[in-house]
């Protein structure tokens, strides 16, 4: 999306302050968790927890410990660098104020995921930064791209987001807690657990959708319909990497089986060396970064299967290298297209002397993407190939894995930082200038920052990385030492191959791009395949729409009632919960009178074509269920039958002269057929009731309100204080449908002619 220009006006001004006011936010949230790198280095982990729901066990309990603080530290310091870059790149926009709502919605919620130590609450975020990413992948919602990419990001989390609530409830239940902080201690309970590879599965589902893993990868590129500074954020510091920290999160309770072994190595390298290749097909800037991401997030995926402190020390170390680099490319894409009107490599090249700063920029972000010392990134790719050969499964196959991904990541640098500014003048939409200073801010200082870190790396090991790793694994695993030289040795080696083999392949680069276009056009499996998955949901509802409502109220009432029909009968029958007729004692007169009443009004209520006759048939079964109660010392309830049934009938037969005449021949054609099936519902209806009365009943709820009706609510009536104290409020919803509904009746009636039968005779 073009920036606009800055707006000078009022309107302007007030925007502007609400860009201003989001910086502050996000610099002082960042403030505030630097003040805990002592703390967290020194080995404290502090929590904080506050009541939220007690009856559910649900509190707003929050943790900081080096995972968190890792993340806490990219979300705020990242989020205000994109914040300050924003207030330029859209300056001016009409929707510039609502732009900073989402993004700050978004850090807060961000934020929330990765400090949450109550899974609930964690649940509640993880949905919160669906919908805000939503609303920051769609911000240009006149776009149909923008709208189509911002609906699949979020139908994709969010299923993932329903199975992580599914395996939250599974695993709250094993654990007995939904506290992070003391599930981690119950990993070997949890592992010998029946639930565990159901928790297992559900969890990594939520995990493998919020963080792109294969085969759910294909949202991620798509949502670069977003805005630069969007993308920048959501690929180095937020959404995505919510996956890579819930798997981190769970790594005590649920790792150090097999089937996570397996299940993330294979999702990992596979993401990390199939985006590597679609990254050097693409040939716009964003693209190119966006499978970058893909594959960073594979690696870091593929590095968590492990149980080992080299693995463990590469992911945290890679965590913070990809973050740094990644955000600050990525608003070079942005600056870069303010800058010149387009992102598309092939138009652009000789920008260097134009903007020097920004390719200075780029270099150093660019090296450290590629691995080169004495950037973090180098210090990243080392350990990254020792954690692979340290791998417990297969360690040669993950270093192939590893060290190809890493020579196309080269590639995918080269493509980003030096064929704009290096390669031969280009003609392009705009002439090219630097851009102002709030843009080349967050670049710049991101740039340094992997330099830095890479000449003095005890400035990230002892207060993040090493708390990092002993978060992930409850400390049980010791960190790598992060060096910049280390001697001579396997990975050494690895990382001279890499960097051969990158610049082979960058040499390479425009027929292996054709050669990957023509395979990619020949497998349009997943992006294709999404649109067809929603045709078919759209082609299965119109169906079911066409056959559950017809607008025919027969047809509605046997959907309702073969539902139930079919549910609970089938389950009384599965579960073998039918005990058979209870034994029933010698009946007397008044029960055989009332039996014969009930009886003969329903029969009569299946053999009339007459409305006011069939009213008139419930109503005398009404009679007979009201007799039922007064036999049985219920006189109230009897009453309370009795004026019901009066009264319906009576409205009835009111309404029913205002009713269209049903003609001779209408009839009801399929008598028989409602007749069998609504004594199929009495029998299920009857058979839930015997089996009720006759099993054990816990009384525990009727002592409850035998002692509460008086001592609380003062009555001696306990289903009247029930009614009108204990349950007021759903007695009054009630009421208040009954109402509605008869107004609505009285309203469809009103407009209705009575069409009275020639001979008098009433409507039927």
């Amino acid at each position: 999306m073009a920036p606009s220009q800055d707006n000078a006006s009022p309107q302007g001004a007030s925007q502007a302050f609400a860009g201003w006011i989001s910086v502050a936010l996000a610099s002082a949230l960042f403030a505030l968790f630097w003040q805990a790198l002592g703390p967290i280095g020194a080995g404290e982990v502090l929590r904080f927890e506050r009541p939220w729901v007690p009856s559910l066990g649900i509190s707003l309990s929050f943790l900081i410990d080096g995972l968190s603080l890792t993340f806490a530290l990219l979300i705020t310091g990242i989020g205000a660098l994109v914040m300050l870059y924003s207030t330029k790149y859209l300056a001016g926009h009409p929707h510039f104020a609502r732009f900073f709502l989402f993004l700050t919605l978004f850090m807060m919620s961000m934020l929330g995921v990765v400090t949450s130590d109550n899974l609930l609450t964690l649940f509640v975020f993880w949905e919160l930064t669906s919908i805000t990413s939503y609303l920051l992948i769609g911000f240009s919602h006149s776009g149909a791209d923008s709208r189509r990419s911002a609906l699949q990001a979020l139908l994709v989390t969010g299923a993932g987001g329903l199975a992580l609530l599914a395996g939250i409830i599974l695993l709250g239940w094993a654990a007995g807690t939904y506290e992070l902080s003391e599930i981690r201690a119950q990993g070997d309970a949890i592992r010998e657990h029946a639930l565990y590879l159901p928790i297992l599965i559900l969890f990594l589902l939520g995990a493998f959708t919020k963080s792109a893993q294969m085969p759910f990868h294909f949202w991620l590129p798509n949502a670069m319909a977003a805005p630069t500074p969007v993308s920048a954020y959501l690929h180095s510091a937020t959404m995505v990497k919510a996956g890579i920290y819930l798997m981190a999160r769970m790594h005590p309770t649920l790792a150090e089986t097999d089937v996570w072994l397996w299940t993330l190595t294979i999702a990992g390298a596979s993401t990390a060396v199939f985006a590597s290749f679609m990254a050097v097909r693409q040939t716009d800037l964003k693209q190119i970064l966006a499978y970058t991401t893909l594959m960073a997030l594979g690696t870091l995926t593929l590095f968590l299967a492990a149980d080992v402190g080299y693995a463990i020390t590469a992911a945290m170390t890679f965590l913070i290298v990809h973050s740094l680099y990644k955000a600050a490319l990525f608003l070079i894409a942005g600056i870069i297209d303010h800058s010149t009107g387009t992102r598309e490599i092939d138009r652009l090249g000789g920008l260097a002397r134009a903007m020097p700063i920004t390719t200075a920029a780029a270099a150093l972000a660019a090296l450290s993407m590629a691995g080169f010392p004495p950037f973090l990134g180098f210090i990243g790719k080392e350990l990254k190939y020792a954690g692979a050969l340290a791998v417990q499964s297969e360690p040669y196959l993950v270093a192939a894995a590893v060290l190809l991904a890493n020579a196309l990541m080269l590639v995918a640098a080269g493509l980003v930082a030096f064929r704009p500014f290096w390669r031969g003048t280009h003609s392009t939409p705009k002439t090219p200038h630097e851009a102002p200073w709030r843009m080349l801010a967050g670049p710049v200082i991101l740039a340094l920052l992997g330099a830095l870190f890479g000449l003095n790396s005890d400035l990230i090991a002892v207060p993040l990385v090493e708390p990092g790793v002993k978060a992930i694994s409850a400390g049980e695993l010791k960190p790598a030492e992060l060096k910049l030289w280390a001697g001579v040795n396997i990975p050494l080696i690895l990382s001279g191959v890499t960097i051969a083999l990158g610049v082979v392949l960058l040499f390479l680069h425009n027929p292996m791009r054709k050669i990957l276009a023509g395979i990619e056009a020949r497998m349009p499996w997943f992006d294709r395949g999404w649109d067809n998955l929603l045709d078919s949901f759209k082609t299965v509802a119109s169906w079911q729409t066409r056959i559950l409502q017809s607008g025919e109220m027969r047809r509605y009432v046997y959907t309702v009632f073969a539902t139930l029909l079919i549910a609970v009968g089938g389950t009384l029958i599965y579960k073998g919960a039918w005990a058979g007729l209870p034994a029933i004692p010698d009946l007397e007169v008044k029960h055989w009178v009332v039996t014969l009443l009930i009886v003969a009004g329903t029969a009569l209520v299946t053999v009339t074509n007459s409305r006011i006759t069939a009213i008139a048939g419930l109503g005398a079964v009404g009679i007979g269920v009201a007799l039922i109660f007064i036999i049985y010392g219920a006189p109230d309830v009897a009453i309370t039958q009795l004026l019901v049934e009066t009264l319906v009938v009576v409205l009835f037969a009111v309404a029913a002269l205002r009713l269209p005449t049903l003609k001779p021949g209408d009839g009801f054609p399929n008598r028989k057929l409602d007749a069998v099936f609504a004594t199929a519902i009495g029998a299920v209806v009857a058979a839930i009731l015997i089996t009720v009365t006759t099993g054990p009943i816990d009384l525990r709820l009727t002592a409850f309100f035998e002692q509460a009706s008086w001592l609380e609510a003062y009555g001696r009536n306990v289903v009247n204080v029930i009614l009108v104290d204990f349950r007021a409020l759903d007695t009054f919803g009630e009421i208040a449908v009954v109402a509605v509904a008869g107004i609505a009746a009285w309203s469809l009636l009103k407009g209705q002619t009575s069409d009275p039968e020639p001979d008098g005779e009433d409507a039927k």
